[in-house]
């Protein structure tokens, strides 16, 4: 079969396309034909040398956490899936005896990974992470959804978002950005949300946000929120200077949600206003799997269309992690193996 694989740890060059032996799915497993795999940040920053998890001794080295398609084949012990079914993977990988495992959520398991391997024409994954897939709900717009849409659902949820809330989402043209722009709308929110480029905020606005703010100085960025109002919640997927930015701007009593290090992995805190205004910052990483059960529901529901800027054939991986690089997309980036 073949697969994306990085190669060279140096960017978007560095992807090729390699032939690798067809899995075997082992117990509890199943083997899932790739219809569509979604991109994410967290690959991106493997290719480009920046993850801790990945370095040169792993090459080639297939990423992948958003795989969506068809159970080709299942290994023993599978009772829940079986060939022919439409499926989408939950990318989490936990230990399953931890306290976070036997009572969650699982999302805090001590020993959380990730699941890589989606780039390539077929993937051998835990059958008890895939989850169904209505006759509604396409293979392309089912990969969109994990990582993305599963990580903001759970922030809105962490920061108990609801009706008639104000929600700031500085970043809100990125894949987490614009599932929480949409979530958020969903929930009956009011939304906030930032970028460079008024052409990417028409297309948010679009999809729900309320406020759009064309800045990314946190002083410019500070002043324009504070005209419109004062957060209920923030969802920060980019760290760094923008969690000292949403401290302060969120109401007293406010939660600000922290996912993500696009813009840096060090924050300041202002300590005093923390505990004098009642504030809360609180990390978060992806959701659970009953959080995608949920999603894909909604979205065969019609509630929720989730975003996908462009797709890519297999062998113009490179060419969608170029694309990402570039930040010119709003949405979700997805190969179609």
């Amino acid at each position: 079969m073949r697969a994306a694989a990085f190669t060279d740890l140096i960017g978007p060059e560095g992807v090729s396309v390699i032939e690798r032996d067809e899995p075997d799915p082992g117990p509890g497993e199943a083997a899932v034909d790739v219809d569509a795999c979604a991109i994410n940040r967290h690959d991106l920053w493997i290719l480009e040398g920046d993850s801790a998890m990945v370095d040169d001794d792993d090459l080639p080295f297939v990423t992948g956490l958003d795989v969506a398609g068809v159970v080709g084949a299942v290994g023993d012990d599978v009772d829940d899936v079986a060939p022919g079914d439409r499926v989408v993977l939950c990318p989490n990988q936990t230990c399953g005896s931890c306290r976070f495992c036997r009572e969650g959520p699982e999302n805090r398991c001590e020993r959380f990974s990730l699941y890589h391997g989606g780039l390539a024409e077929t993937a051998r994954v835990e059958a008890d992470r895939l989850v169904a897939l209505p006759d509604g709900v396409s293979a392309t717009t089912a990969a969109a959804i994990p990582t993305a849409y599963m990580t903001a659902f759970h922030m809105l949820r962490r920061a108990d978002v609801g009706p008639g809330d104000l929600v700031f989402v500085p970043g809100a043209t990125g894949g987490v950005g614009v599932a929480a722009v949409q979530l958020a709308d969903i929930l009956g929110a009011r939304t906030i949300g930032t970028s460079s480029s008024a052409s990417k905020l028409e297309r948010v606005a679009e999809l729900g946000l309320d406020h759009a703010i064309r800045a990314t100085e946190p002083d410019a960025i500070r002043e324009a929120v504070e005209a419109i109002g004062t957060p209920d919640a923030v969802i920060n997927h980019l760290g760094g200077e923008y969690t000292r930015l949403g401290q302060e701007v969120m109401r007293r009593g406010g939660t600000m949600v922290v996912c993500g290090r696009t813009a840096g992995g060090e924050s300041t805190i202002d300590v005093p206003d923390l505990f004098l205004g009642h504030k809360r910052v609180v990390g978060s990483t992806m959701g659970t799997q009953d959080d995608l059960r949920r999603l894909v529901e909604l979205t065969a529901d019609g509630d929720l269309s989730p975003v996908i800027d462009e797709t890519f054939p297999l062998e113009a991986t490179g060419e969608a992690f170029a694309t990402m690089q570039d930040r010119d997309s709003v949405g979700k980036l997805v190969v179609e193996p």
